[in-house]
């Protein structure tokens, strides 16, 4: 089942302060980590007395951090710039009223407060205390400060309070809490509920049972895509041909094909489904017109194959394409590439072609880098510089989120 959380991979950093909801940050950060995030905690001194760091370090699979030294024999120290530059989110859960009003205030006298200052993510506070200290007018006072500087606020929820009172101060519930973190994390997703489809992969067309015509698409630039796609909130379909490459982000449904036909068939089945296609599968144009059930035996008179071409999958489902739907299309060209490459968006009905020549040194089959040009339907034309693949996956994303925005 595909795992669709915004959260997955996200760098979380949980601050915990001195407060008794402290108990709840152990399933808070079982449920990050369930939601695939990378969680570090910082605890201050006063939190360990409510939870001890053994217990969050084992469920965070990582030392927790609550003193600027680790070892004072030895002289090594815990880098709150380091954590703060490699956050994508501090959450400060639970937030008690001290901690607060020193971060208002900017006091750096515990890790936490510093791994604060330091931060160049995001922060968001979740408030624990009782509710008379919660009402005051001073505590109010530091949450709207907060507010205004870009702190999100996720706000005590009303229950029975450790003093036995019942009122408004405890900790959010940690699934609400995780459930704010993904309406977050929804926000920066330009493609939310965007749906996607991406082949990638060469094809197989069998000879016989055991040989086969093929190329030598290895798969990486359409897993890179998807990849990207999922990360920005996508829905992924991928197709993909026999590759040797695991699914790379929980968000992709993988169907896995061999032949051209088959390919056919799943992109046919998904059209329908979904807003985006890119086919940056390598799909062979022909096939062995009367492949054999059993293996051929070798013989000394030449073999002879009778080719046929297989259904051209990108103008089948350019001729098929909505009137909203996105459709990109690649091009590997050795000769007159613009030419070849602006003659195909034209005539598959393409939105997007990405063209890649073999005369570049480094791109194309084989390789963990390539060099692309995007070309539009308004004949915008953008060239790369040799990249990794995922950077270029990242280039051409970029594209596709411009053309969702026309």
């Amino acid at each position: 089942m595909q795992n669709t959380s915004l959260i997955f991979g996200k760098k979380i950093v949980l601050g915990v302060s001195g407060s008794i909801a402290a108990y709840k940050s152990a399933e808070l950060v079982r449920l990050l980590i369930k939601a695939g995030a990378q969680v570090r905690v910082v605890m201050t001194k006063d939190a360990l007395e409510f939870i001890t760091p053994l217990t969050l370090a084992t469920l965070s699979q990582h030392p927790v951090h609550s003193d600027f030294t680790e070892s004072l024999e030895q002289g090594t120290w815990v880098n709150h710039v380091e954590l703060g530059l490699w956050a994508d989110l501090m959450l400060v859960a639970p937030a008690t009223a001290n901690t607060l009003a020193k971060m208002v205030s900017g006091a750096s006298d515990n890790l936490l407060l510093a791994v604060f200052l330091s931060a160049k993510c995001p922060v968001m506070v979740a408030p624990a205390m009782d509710l008379d200290m919660y009402a005051h007018a001073s505590t109010q006072s530091n949450l709207e400060t907060l507010a205004q500087r870009g702190i999100g606020i996720i706000a005590a929820e009303a229950g029975f309070l450790a003093s036995g009172l019942e009122g408004q101060g405890r900790l959010a519930e940690p699934v609400h809490i995780v459930t704010q973190l993904e309406q977050y994390f929804q926000k920066l997703a330009p493609l939310y509920g965007l749906r996607a489809l991406v082949t990638a992969g060469p094809t197989h067309e069998p000879i016989d049972a055991v040989r086969f015509i093929g190329n030598r698409s290895s798969g990486k630039m359409g897993f890179a895509i998807a990849k990207r796609l999922a990360e920005l909130g996508a829905m992924v379909t991928l197709v993909s041909g026999p590759v040797s490459l695991s699914t790379p982000h929980p968000a992709i449904g993988r169907k896995n094909i061999e032949t051209a036909e088959e390919m056919l068939h799943a992109c046919l089945g998904e059209q329908a489904n979904v807003d985006l296609i890119v086919m940056s599968a390598a799909v062979a144009d022909y096939r062995p017109a009367h492949p054999q059930l059993g293996k051929m035996k070798k013989a000394d008179a030449l073999l002879s194959l009778e080719l046929e071409p297989t259904v051209d999958i990108l103008a089948e489902l350019g001729r098929r394409k909505g009137a909203k739907q996105i459709l990109v299309g690649f091009a590997l060209e050795t000769d007159h590439e613009i030419e070849h490459a602006t003659s195909k968006l034209t005539r598959k009905n393409l939105d997007l072609i990405v063209l890649n020549s073999l005369r570049d040194t480094g791109a194309g089959f084989g390789h963990d880098t390539n060099q692309v040009t995007l070309i539009d339907k308004q004949n915008n034309l953008v060239s790369f510089e040799l990249k990794s693949k995922s950077e270029v996956a990242h280039d051409i994303v970029e594209k596709i989120i411009a053309l969702c925005t026309i």
